[in-house]
């Protein structure tokens, strides 16, 4: 298995942009989390190619614990604190091969 292969994933349509919850493994067989924002470019011209602006995010096990807990806690701040109520999306089965 290459470190490119990718051994998991989940992707979640959110307007115009998607995110990836991919899945790997180093050389070391340690599993690692890759969470990537593609969002759709269209050009102002007529003949423009439509373009993915991509942000990746690496977030190695040791980190894990942390980054889920602040991740839940930024979560339950807006849901307590946001002005306009919170209504729970639907999930989609989005994968990566029907949205390219």
């Amino acid at each position: 298995m290459k470190e490119t292969d990718i051994i998991f994933s989940r992707a979640i349509s959110a307007g115009k942009r998607i995110y990836y919850l991919d899945v790997k493994e180093n050389q070391k067989g340690e599993l690692f989390l890759i969470i990537t924002e593609s969002k759709k470019i269209i050009g102002k011209e007529e003949n423009s190619p439509v373009l993915f602006e991509k942000h990746k995010i690496f977030l190695y096990k040791e980190d894990f614990g942390k980054f889920s807990d602040a991740l839940n806690e930024a979560i339950t701040y807006i849901k307590e604190n946001n002005s306009v109520d919170f209504v729970p999306q639907k999930e989609n089965s989005i994968t990566r091969d029907n949205i390219l």
